[in-house]
């Protein structure tokens, strides 16, 4: 099969393994003008990916030599080994990088490697781990401290956080307009996207917000409790959490809650992963049961916690779980969905707070991947796609002077659909007015509904 030329800043990307992460990889990245080639042992996941999308496969074991050189290893630039197999991605980027000295990112899921993380990046030379399962548990337990948010992003090394809510009747806000919010409140927040009818708007002062419309504000971390209790929010993080499945998410997960004095439950039919959880998780309550059963969910309390997460393998099986523990209970839910792509059908039901872990793995993947291709001297440190893919949040790291440094933010000729919705100087987060200005050094974040974005010079017109 014939393959497009790739982009002049475009990176020569190896992918190992495609699933459900590699796949979105693919799709992500051969939009964004990468060159891109996939290895796979299973030949009709390779022909698909092929014939989908306009990338080149081979067919075989990533971690063989032979395998690599087939794939163009010695001109790769960058090799991302997302297999099922933890160790297999290890060798393909230890191989990866003996052979053709590129930038090498694995996928390690299991927990005694991701203790380990730190020192396995260091002497294997990678340049990226990513656990999927401990990056969703960090997401849902961000919601959990925070249940009345449907989403709690964190930038600025946790100095910054975006929060998404739903207006309810009669809130405060219901009829209030973005220039009018800014002056009644002390609190410094910015109204940064706002979801009304299946359209997305990136919000002018002018613009009017009303209830049901779903909105993402971004603040400090030490003022976001306090916004949210000034519009009438309750900001008590849950006390306690049952979870459905004893896989790997639900151990991150429960680690993480025990160790903000949550109690936890979970839920497992599997004997052993049974004693093991007990014997990692001294502190949590195990419960050898299945947690699919209702008359098990009604005994064990489902009425009375103060968050659901079903955690089972089986998106069907989460969506379920969470539509039952919605008539059952007054619990926060958060529903982690790892395949299914109906945005559509899943955003009409009442899930609560939806978490997609491939998403979050791909997101870390595609900002390391534009700061790569980016030889200005500014990098991107976060990123983020909200609204089912419609808006990027993206945090620049700003290196140089440019047209976009010392210049007051009013003067700046930026893009249509845009907002500078934070600059981080020094670990201070300061909303801007149109009198402040980047200067070099500081980390911005911006939000917008274009994409693709490499340089923090790409928020201005080129007109």
């Amino acid at each position: 099969m014939a393959k497009r030329s790739r982009d002049k800043n475009g990176l020569s990307i190896i992918i190992v393994g495609c699933g459900k992460v590699g796949s979105t990889l693919v799709e992500q990245l051969s939009q964004e003008g990468n060159d891109i080639t996939v290895v796979d042992k299973d030949r009709n996941v390779v022909h698909t990916l092929c014939n989908t999308y306009d990338v080149m496969g081979v067919v075989g074991n990533g971690a063989s030599y032979n395998i690599q050189i087939d794939a163009g290893i010695e001109k790769a630039d960058l090799m991302i080994a997302v297999t099922d197999s933890d160790e297999l991605n290890l060798l393909c980027c230890v191989i990866a990088k003996q052979v053709g000295n590129c930038a090498t990112i694995a996928r390690v899921r299991t927990p005694d490697y991701s203790s380990e993380a730190g020192y396995i990046r260091e002497k294997l030379g990678l340049t990226m781990i990513i656990n999927p399962e401990y990056e969703a548990a960090k997401e849902a337990a961000r919601i959990l401290y925070l249940p009345s948010a449907l989403e709690v992003n964190s930038f600025a090394h946790g100095q910054a956080e975006m929060i998404r809510f739903r207006i309810p009747q009669n809130n405060i806000l219901d009829g209030m307009t973005i220039a009018y919010l800014g002056g009644t409140f002390t609190t410094k927040v910015l109204i940064c996207a706002v979801e009304r009818a299946g359209q997305v708007y990136i919000p002018s002062g002018a613009f009017r917000l009303a209830h049901g419309d779903m909105i993402s504000f971004v603040a400090s971390q030490e003022t976001v409790k306090t916004f949210l209790k000034d519009i009438g929010f309750d900001i008590k993080q849950v006390s306690s959490t049952m979870i459905i499945g004893g896989g790997k998410s639900s151990y991150y997960l429960a680690k993480q809650l025990l160790h903000s004095g949550i109690r936890v439950k979970i839920i497992e039919k599997d004997a052993e992963k049974c004693e093991e959880l007990s014997d990692m998780l001294p502190n949590a309550v195990i419960i050898n049961e299945d947690g699919s059963n209702e008359d098990v969910l009604k005994e064990e309390g489902i009425a009375y916690t103060d968050s659901f997460v079903p955690l089972t393998g089986i998106d069907e099986e989460n969506i379920l779980l969470t539509l039952y523990a919605r008539q059952v209970s007054d619990a926060k839910v958060i529903t982690k969905i790892n395949r299914i792509s109906f945005n559509n059908v899943i955003n009409s039901l009442d899930l609560g707070s939806v978490i997609y872990p491939r998403y979050i793995t791909s997101e870390a993947i595609i900002a390391y991947v534009r700061a790569k291709r980016d030889s200005m001297g500014s990098n991107i440190e976060t990123l983020y796609h909200l609204f089912d893919h419609r808006v990027e949040a993206i945090e620049f790291r700003v290196d140089r002077d440019s047209e976009v440094t010392d210049t007051p933010v009013m003067n700046l000729n930026l893009k249509r659909d845009l907002l500078i919705a934070f600059i981080n100087r020094n670990g201070h987060i300061l909303i801007p007015s149109g009198r402040d200005c980047i200067k070099n050094g500081d980390s911005v974040m911006i939000v917008t509904t274009h994409t693709g974005f490499n340089d923090i010079t790409d928020i201005l017109r080129e007109d």
